[in-house]
């Protein structure tokens, strides 16, 4: 095992909710002063507010909130690490602590080595500057020389597919075409360390996998990635170990079908599914007892956006019950429903009595929009729902080219992914 060249120890960042930002900049310090002078103006026309009720108010405002607690772990050299958790967990907070943007509250980050980091639109590029300049300043900053940077320049400017705005100031580029060239840099200045945000979900299919490839080329010549996302597969495909944050706090170190399933299983009851709270119509043994859901390739609980997905539902206790359908919601994390299967509705189908019944349903193509699903599992009689287990299970639906364009669907487009086929013919308008 080779030493590790990521040392993080004990790190905590607290942030001060309501606090004044300090600003660096005259324009910034003299409008911040007008408004304040403007907030105590208000204040002393009102008189209701006494000045002890004043002091009171600033301290309910200024409450503390600390984005990471006690984090501490270790990367070895060559390692591809995945940190994934919800929004809001401190993931882009730890990598910009790593990178030395941050300073932490508590503890300390320790990196042995040259590090190249690819955070979020706008970090790392001047915009005055052009693309060019750019790349030459990253390589000064990272240690290069001018003739080394000149030897990688040519790949850079291919592989981000932008030569032709290679002398446009970056203050001008698009967010897809900095995130090509942004990349680029990062991945052919060769640092020894690469720190990768969520940035590549701004460009196109085609080009998140050519950067996916390069991310495993780099990884191959002994290089090392840190690398936050929230598309599981890739984590899947291309992560040796994952940690999982979850409210500032992070997991021990975790394979990553085990840190992608824990990820998966954060917000539905830890509980096996017999045990899960439920709804029944009349008191009794539980129904609704197992749920596996999985993909063609046999990943459980991930299915690429319009790909195929299979649901195994064990029932028991249904000796007493005749005529029984099944069926399956799918709703989205604002508990809206979008997708439904019901043995009834789709195969005509009822249970007869029976101890115990494995009941299958294969959706060859669920055309959801990329994001997270919850499952319900509904147990009905021909009349009314017997029993019920909401979020049974979370589905994570990962992105994948549908529409054969390289563009990614969104969810304002609404909640599914549906082909279909254009055609424009000029038509004439006759004048009269």
């Amino acid at each position: 095992m080779s030493d590790p060249v990521i040392i993080v120890q004990e790190i905590g960042k607290k942030y001060r909710l309501g606090a004044t930002i300090r600003h660096d900049t005259i324009r910034d310090v003299l409008a911040n002063g007008l408004k304040s002078m403007f907030q105590r103006g208000q204040r002393s026309l009102s008189s209701e507010d006494t000045p002890q009720q004043g002091k009171k108010q600033r301290r309910r405002d200024r409450s503390d909130f600390w984005a990471l607690q006690d984090v501490s772990f270790k990367v070895d050299q060559g390692e591809v690490v995945g940190i994934i958790g919800r929004n809001g967990s401190g993931k882009s907070t730890l990598l910009k602590i790593i990178s030395e943007i941050t300073e932490p509250t508590t503890g300390e980050a320790r990196i042995r080595g040259r590090v190249g980091s690819l955070l979020e639109v706008g970090t790392g590029f001047h915009p005055e500057l052009t693309g060019r300049e750019n790349i030459f300043l990253n390589g000064a900053i990272l240690g290069m020389s001018r003739t080394e940077i000149k030897q990688k320049f040519d790949q850079i400017v291919e592989f981000s597919e932008i030569g032709k705005f290679i002398d446009t100031p970056v203050k001008r580029y698009s967010s897809g075409m900095y995130v090509r060239l942004a990349f680029a840099v990062a991945a052919h200045l060769e640092p020894e360390i690469l720190l990768i945000d969520e940035v590549l979900a701004v460009g196109d299919v085609r080009f998140q996998q050519k950067c996916i490839g390069k991310m495993g080329e780099v990884s191959n010549s002994g290089r090392t990635i840190l690398f936050v996302s929230h598309n599981m597969d890739t984590i899947l495909n291309l992560c040796s170990a994952v940690y999982v944050l979850d409210n500032g706090h992070i997991s021990e170190k975790l394979d990553p079908q085990e840190g992608v399933r824990r990820y998966l299983n954060k917000d539905t009851n830890s509980l096996p599914l017999s045990e899960h709270p439920r709804f029944q119509i009349s008191p009794g043994l539980p129904i609704i007892h197992d749920l596996s859901i999985s993909d063609s390739r046999g990943r459980k609980n991930i299915v690429t956006s319009a790909g195929s997905v299979r649901f195994d539902i064990t029932l028991r206790n249904l000796e007493a019950l005749n005529g029984i359908a099944c069926a399956i919601a799918i709703t989205n994390q604002h508990h809206q429903r979008v997708v439904y299967f019901d043995t009834r509705h789709h195969a005509n189908s009822f249970l007869k009595p029976c101890d115990t019944v494995l009941i299958s349903c294969y959706v060859p193509s669920l055309p959801l929009i990329p994001g997270p699903y919850y499952i319900d599992i509904i147990v009905s009689d021909r009349n009314s729902v017997i029993e019920r287990v909401e979020q049974a299970a979370q589905l994570e639906v990962v992105f994948a080219d549908v529409f054969g364009t390289g563009r990614l669907p969104s969810h304002w487009q609404g909640h599914l992914v549906l082909l279909c086929e254009w055609k424009a013919e000029p038509k004439l308008i006759s004048i009269l």
